[in-house]
């Protein structure tokens, strides 16, 4: 069974100016990393012409999917019933962007399958983890 969940889906950004547009996105997930997901947009998405990824809690998207959920840089919000928003908070400013709730929904199942919820913490790694941390100190 494959360590790595990837998807390609639809974001729409949300902006005033210029209006918003559609852009391909990819959600991942990793057994090695298993409390967070990822969601990596092109350079044609950004400012400044570079890929952006952002990685926040797979909690937190499961959350958002039925009830406003997050308060730091990542919040996720139902938005009707097929639509669902993420909000993005950088020096930069704040990016709005709406994915399809199916398809988040389809995501989540496989990640819950890789790893189920509550057993994140036998994918963990922690010797490997410290050990790495020792060696940049």
């Amino acid at each position: 069974m494959s360590t790595v969940i990837e998807q390609a889906v639809q974001a729409r950004i949300i902006a005033s100016a210029p209006p918003s547009r559609t852009v391909p996105a990819q959600l991942l997930y990793e057994r090695a990393d298993p409390f967070a997901v990822r969601v990596t947009f092109p350079p044609a998405a950004s400012l400044d012409g570079d890929e952006v990824e952002w990685a926040f809690a797979r909690e937190l998207l499961a959350r958002g999917l039925l009830t406003p959920a997050g308060g730091g840089d990542v919040r996720v919000w139902p938005c009707g019933p097929h639509r669902t928003v993420l909000e993005f908070h950088a020096a930069e400013g704040v990016a709005m962007v709406q994915l399809d709730t199916p398809e988040l929904r389809t995501f989540l199942a496989r990640t819950y399958a890789l790893v189920p919820a509550g057993g994140e913490g036998g994918h963990l790694d922690v010797d490997s983890d410290l050990a790495a941390l020792l060696r940049e100190a």
